[in-house]
């Protein structure tokens, strides 16, 4: 299965570059599980040569994160960039505080950060050519979990048709081929890092009670009652079932997922 599903992708990857006249690809290389697998699905379908990676850090950003975005360009041959976002982070924070007249909420800051990674890998595309990919999972794009215009930008999403937990599988069945990740990158707690101490299962249910609500409710078509009676916690049901109708705009203006 997990083969049928990287060949599957892999040819989409290919097929939607030559139908759109895209020789290489870009994509933002954060030290997390998402853009790690997006990486090495690009090196794989279109070779490493023809994958631009940047990574773009700030404060927030881990040694581990660093780590683990230089190991993965090195063991899949990526073009790899390293660029601190902190100045331009600052000076966007100075403007709106100003024309604000008071200081920019915690949620301002956090995509002020997402949003300029966007804006660097479009820029990086007109510059230089290239497809941007955007690096989201079905779990995340389900339930809003991202920055419209931030993480969100590119002209497809080849992991979007995955939810998290079919992610970390195909990353360690890929890694099992041969090495095309460090470990630490499939263990790591996800985390968007974009706060001091983020993670993902701040905001959001633990991602195997995620999916698999997702998963009912999207792939099987169980009503919410039926779920909750299949066992699964009812605050955790009506969350995830209210979050997902409540992001239907963001799913509107995201680019497409490779279909599997």
């Amino acid at each position: 299965m997990h083969e049928q599903i990287w060949e599957k992708l892999k040819d989409g990857l290919r097929q939607y570059c030559r139908q759109n006249n895209f020789q290489n690809v870009i994509l933002g290389l954060s030290g997390g599980i998402d853009s790690a697998l997006t990486a090495v699905l690009a090196a794989d379908a279109l070779g490493g040569q023809n994958v631009t990676a940047i990574m773009m850090r700030t404060k927030y950003t881990s040694p581990l994160s660093l780590e683990i975005a230089r190991e993965i360009s090195r063991l899949n041959q990526l073009q790899y960039h390293e660029l601190d976002i902190d100045a331009l982070i600052a000076a966007e924070t100075d403007f709106l505080r100003q024309a604000f007249g008071e200081q920019p909420k915690g949620i301002v800051l956090e995509n002020l950060q997402a949003r300029a990674r966007g804006k660097i890998l479009m820029a990086w595309s007109n510059q230089f050519g290239g497809l941007v990919l955007a690096c989201g999972n079905r779990s995340e794009i389900a339930t809003g979990y991202c920055t419209l215009y931030g993480d969100t930008c590119g002209g497809l999403a080849p992991i979007g048709s995955l939810y998290k937990t079919q992610i970390f599988e195909l990353a360690k069945w890929r890694n099992n081929l041969n090495r095309v990740l460090p470990s630490e990158v499939i263990v790591r707690a996800p985390s968007a890092e974009l706060a001091l101490n983020q993670k993902d299962e701040n905001t959001l249910p633990p991602y195997s009670v995620l999916d698999n609500i997702l998963t009912l409710y999207l792939d099987k078509h169980l009503s919410k009652e039926d779920i909750i009676a299949a066992g699964a916690e009812k605050k955790n049901v009506d969350w995830v079932i209210n979050r997902y109708h409540a992001m239907a705009f963001k799913r509107a203006q995201l680019p497409p997922p490779l279909e599997i």
